[in-house]
């Protein structure tokens, strides 16, 4: 399972949105002092706010939902001017209410304003991440782990995950490298049958990486099974169907003496997501989560102080 998101994954992330929005491959490098940043794009700022002029920011959200992504917008702050202070009012997970404020900066004008958008894009994209996934994780109940996909926005996967765990859903595999799970295209082309595709992955993995296999039958469930998957991905299968042959699929299980997930897949909504737990699967993974959360709205305050 991948780690927390580290302080280099959010730079990264951050410097880029900031070089995109400030138009400068400056920003963050060598050739540029932090403190300098905001000198480098903000033609606006810099053109109309006194250098030196202190200001206090509030970030506050203007409806009700689970926030996230506040240590990314510390971030943005600190890297334009490192004398920013930055003051948490929530946490990652936090919920909140409409007017309620979440952050708060006081330090340099020109760094809290060239941030502003930066800062409130990250915040209002990962805390609706959050929401979201508060949301499916309480539709589901308790019985079921709700689990993220791949299906982020390329560059902002760390981020991402995070905003999901802030939810209070769980960590799948991160990418390609740190768990091997055999889909549908790979069954296509492997060249062998399903169990000894299966089978091929799990003397390759050894022992310490995880493999799992998807299935569209039972059939290829219980092969998966026998050829040493971990987890089995019961993909797009019916409530009803799932009701039918997860029991089926334990007892094949335990006949073979494995400890063997069954996860569930594909055409999940918070509507149907309690009809899937009560199928008697161990967790759900949910590509919605990450890629058709809503933006929440929030909105930075601004006021000069002396």
């Amino acid at each position: 399972m991948p780690a927390p998101t580290s302080i280099d994954e959010i730079t990264s992330a951050v410097l880029a949105a900031l070089r995109e929005d400030m138009g400068s491959a400056d920003i963050g490098s060598d050739n540029a002092a932090i403190g300098d940043l905001t000198t480098k794009g903000d033609l606006t700022t810099n053109a109309v706010i006194p250098a030196g002029r202190k200001a206090r920011a509030r970030m506050v959200s203007r409806e009700n939902c689970i926030i996230a992504g506040l240590g990314v917008a510390r971030r943005v702050f600190e890297l334009l001017d490192p004398k920013l202070a930055v003051v948490f009012m929530s946490r990652d997970g936090d919920r909140v209410a409409p007017g309620q404020v979440v952050l708060e900066a006081t330090g340099d004008a020109r760094a809290l304003l060239s941030g502003e958008r930066v800062a409130l894009n990250f915040v209002q994209r990962l805390s609706g991440i959050a929401t979201m996934t508060r949301a499916f994780v309480e539709a589901a109940g308790p019985s079921v782990e709700l689990l993220h996909t791949r299906k982020t926005t390329p560059g902002l996967r760390a981020l991402e995950v995070g905003a999901v765990v802030a939810g209070g859903g769980g960590r799948h595999r991160f990418g390609l490298f740190d768990q091997m799970l055999i889909k549908e295209n790979h069954f296509a082309l492997s060249g062998a049958s399903a169990g000894e595709t299966v089978a091929r992955a799990r003397a390759a993995a050894g022992a310490r990486v995880t493999v799992g296999a998807e299935a569209v039958d039972f059939e290829g469930a219980a092969a998966a099974v026998d050829a040493g998957a971990d987890y089995v991905l019961l993909d797009n299968y019916t409530p009803q169907r799932l009701a039918s042959e997860v029991p089926r699929l334990r007892e094949h299980i335990a006949r073979r003496g494995r400890n063997v997930k069954l996860e569930a897949s594909g055409g999940i909504t918070k509507d149907n997501i309690l009809q899937f737990a009560k199928t008697g699967v161990d967790r759900i993974s949910v590509g919605a989560l990450t890629h058709s959360a809503r933006a929440i709205d929030l909105a930075l305050d601004v006021e000069a102080i002396s």
